[in-house]
């Protein structure tokens, strides 16, 4: 039996959302452990090679990426296989360009432009709310974040809004009847 971790990813096993074409090629980019789960996320040579069309091969996202220019939530990130998910703000300073990723209508990434003041933050939503080590609470993002001393109103499945500089919560929103959510996953 094989030992360890997979390392490898047949392109017909992967996620359909990539939209990899099937015959171009037998392997697809796994992408690293890292804060979004395999099938939630975008690995940054997909971003990059397929959806921007900023390198050709893999041998130039290699390239971009090692010469430090892709910025994931505001800090640099040298793997090209790094996991970038929903609501990540993903900043090219060389084309002065920040994206963040959303979904459209068919639960396919899209990497909306926004502007340098929007870029400052992310909207994370709360998994769970415990408390820690001398009772301090604190809160589990989607994105594996850890936020300590959230609001006392602040409860699992709720939305807050987060700092990317500091990680401090700037606010939030109540998971309620009569707000506008956008839903990734689940049966309908």
């Amino acid at each position: 039996m094989a030992r360890g971790p997979k390392k490898h990813l047949k392109r017909m096993f992967a996620p359909s959302h990539w939209m990899l074409d099937k015959l171009k090629g037998r392997w697809a980019p796994r992408p690293s452990a890292g804060p979004h789960k395999l099938r939630e996320c975008l690995p940054l040579i997909v971003m990059l090679r397929n959806r921007l069309k900023y390198a050709l091969t893999y041998r130039e996202c290699k390239m971009i990426v090692m010469q430090r220019l892709i910025k994931v939530d505001g800090k640099v990130r040298t793997d090209m296989f790094y996991p970038a998910g929903f609501m990540d703000v993903v900043d090219i300073e060389k084309t002065k360009e920040t994206f963040r990723l959303l979904y459209d209508t068919k639960a396919r990434f899209v990497l909306h432009k926004i502007s340098k003041e929007e870029a400052g933050y992310k909207l994370c939503r709360v998994r769970r709310v415990q408390k820690g080590l001398r009772g301090i609470p604190y809160a589990n993002t989607h994105d594996g974040r850890t936020l300590r001393y959230p609001d006392p109103e602040v409860k699992a499945n709720d939305t807050v809004r987060v700092d990317i500089a500091t990680g401090k919560i700037l606010d939030h929103v109540k998971f309620e009847a009569g707000n506008v959510v956008m839903i990734s996953g689940g049966n309908n």
